[in-house]
């Protein structure tokens, strides 16, 4: 079976590093490639009702550009998944989960990138003040399942886990 060797750290970010790995397939060839390791993430569905969900309108200066997402946040190691998932929603929406459950788990650019995506429902939410971190420009958006159908059929929701995830539920759990 193949397998990827660390040969160096490149680059050492706050919430990523970019390695070199050297990757042997089964054949005994040699190939190097340069891998982003990232702690994971998760990435909420707020159900405000059994038919609406909260999304974000969040600045990416990535992308230089308001996206509307999911509410979302990086894993920190060693917080749970589960752990992660109600604290970003109550910075980023202000809502509270009475439940959480997973419903997904998925790779978000294994080309290049470790990043785990964990794809939690959040239900019997109870609304409080959001807590955004210095620099989050987040308005909070609260969309019908139909309307979400419509805005990701014209392309209007371009975040790949958000994309990912509501596809994910108005197919198989909605």
């Amino acid at each position: 079976m193949p397998h990827a060797t660390v040969l160096k750290v490149l680059f050492n970010a706050l919430r990523f590093r970019v390695e070199e790995v050297e990757q042997i397939d089964d054949d005994g060839a040699r190939h190097i490639k340069h891998v982003a390791r990232h702690p994971g993430a998760c990435v909420l569905i707020p159900l405000v009702s059994p038919t609406e969900i909260c999304l974000i309108e969040n600045f990416r200066a990535a992308v230089n550009r308001t996206l509307l997402e999911l509410p979302a946040g990086t894993l920190e190691p060693p917080e749970p998944p589960h752990e992660t998932a109600l604290r970003e929603l109550a910075e980023e929406t202000g809502y509270e989960a009475g439940q959480l459950r997973l419903i997904h788990r998925f790779f978000m650019s294994p080309g290049i990138l470790d990043e785990a995506m964990y794809v939690y429902v959040a239900s019997e939410l109870t609304p409080g003040e959001s807590s955004l971190e210095a620099g989050e420009q987040i308005q909070t958006r609260v969309c019908s399942l139909a309307e979400i159908d419509r805005l990701l059929r014209i392309g209007e929701i371009q975040d790949a886990k958000t994309i990912a995830a509501l596809s994910y539920y108005l197919r198989y759990l909605a």
